[in-house]
């Protein structure tokens, strides 16, 4: 038991989490830059999405056989936020294949807090601490600087498009509106006295994402006239250095969870949050260091800035400090408890929505579904 709660735990853990979501968005951010040798590149995002949650379907499956199924949940809601879960990481992706830099996407995203925070407002009047309001001030500024003040590739592409940004506004939406559905989840879950457990999330959220991402990817058309599922299959057979870039893409979500689950269950919430935040900080560095960008003093300003915004998630607010006082049971954490690697981190997820059970986008603070 020592070496699963102990320090040695811990490393093993926030290792996996660390290993498996760098490399989940260094795969993610290969996929889109990828061109055959017609030129062609991968712009089947909704076949993407399939896989992916295909992936994390069977591991969840799996986990949820071992450790046991959860009978009676709100099933319903759980449809709703794979749908909203799915919508969210496909918008990054679409981001990204219009050509918006994944450093870029990854400090916008970091700010999902901002629509969770307009929405909280306006529609339910509740009110933010200051230190929030800064956060995610910095995080939107440094994405814009970053924008403004970056090329990537020896011939200085850009790294930046109207339509990525579009996307990427576009996910955050899907963010704000995932966090409001699970928080019904949640409710719905303490209406009935259900406590769900790990993978009975991973499981149902990643089954009704496959559901949405498949019927997509079987009707939406492509520039040659065809559909995602068909061309992309065909093209990913042609390209056997993207298959395996895409089986390991997906391979690394999956497990990357498992590895959420793992610090969750055992060393409780604010650990996990901060092994994801750190994260989150070395997914950016990682890609502007190893993809070719060329940053002027102007953008790495930027990036000192977005690091000091996405650090603050690091700072509990005082009821989190007060629940962080009871340790987490790993035979059944808690719904409240669990936080998400988006992302997923994977998607994949953040400081404004730490009541929310789990999102898809791999490695934030809540269960996963994934940033």
């Amino acid at each position: 038991m020592d070496v699963v709660s102990g320090s040695g735990g811990l490393v093993f853990g926030a290792g996996g989490i660390l290993l498996a979501f760098t490399y989940y968005g260094s795969l993610q951010e290969d996929v889109f830059d990828y061109r055959d040798d017609n030129d062609h590149a991968f712009e089947y995002v909704w076949l993407l999405q399939t896989i992916e949650a295909l992936a994390n379907t069977v591991v969840g499956f799996l986990g949820m056989v071992i450790s046991g199924r959860t009978v009676g949940m709100p099933l319903k809601y759980f449809a709703l936020s794979g749908a909203t879960q799915v919508f969210a990481k496909a918008s990054m992706s679409f981001a990204m294949s219009f050509g918006l830099a994944f450093a870029i996407a990854t400090l916008a995203k970091s700010a999902k807090m901002a629509p969770v925070m307009l929405g909280g407002i306006l529609i339910g009047g509740k009110k933010f601490p200051l230190r929030q309001y800064f956060q995610v001030a910095a995080i939107i500024t440094a994405t814009v600087l970053v924008s403004m003040a970056s090329k990537k590739g020896g011939g200085g592409g850009a790294t930046t498009t109207v339509a990525g940004i579009l996307f990427i506004c576009l996910s955050l939406m899907f963010d704000g509106i995932t966090g409001g559905v699970q928080d019904r989840v949640k409710a719905a879950c303490k209406d009935v006295n259900i406590k769900v457990k790990p993978f009975d999330m991973m499981f149902w959220t990643n089954l009704f994402m496959l559901l949405v991402a498949t019927v997509l990817a079987f009707v939406w058309p492509t520039k040659a006239g065809s559909v995602q599922m068909l061309e992309g299959i065909g093209f990913i057979v042609a390209n056997v250095d993207i298959m395996w870039k895409i089986l390991t893409f997906a391979a690394c979500s999956a497990f990357g969870q498992c590895f959420i689950f793992y610090v969750v269950a055992n060393f409780g919430a604010l650990k996990c949050s901060t092994v994801t935040t750190t994260r989150k900080i070395f997914s950016v560095l990682w890609s502007i260091f190893t993809k070719g960008y060329v940053l002027a003093p102007l953008g790495w300003f930027g990036i000192v800035l977005g690091t000091l915004g996405i650090i603050g998630e690091l700072i509990p607010e005082k009821h989190e400090e007060k629940r962080q006082i009871a340790p987490v049971q790993p035979s059944a954490p808690q719904v409240e408890k669990n936080p998400s690697v988006s992302e997923l981190s994977t998607s994949a997820h953040d400081l404004s929505e730490k009541s929310t059970p789990m999102l898809a986008d791999g490695g934030e603070k809540k269960a996963p579904s994934r940033v």
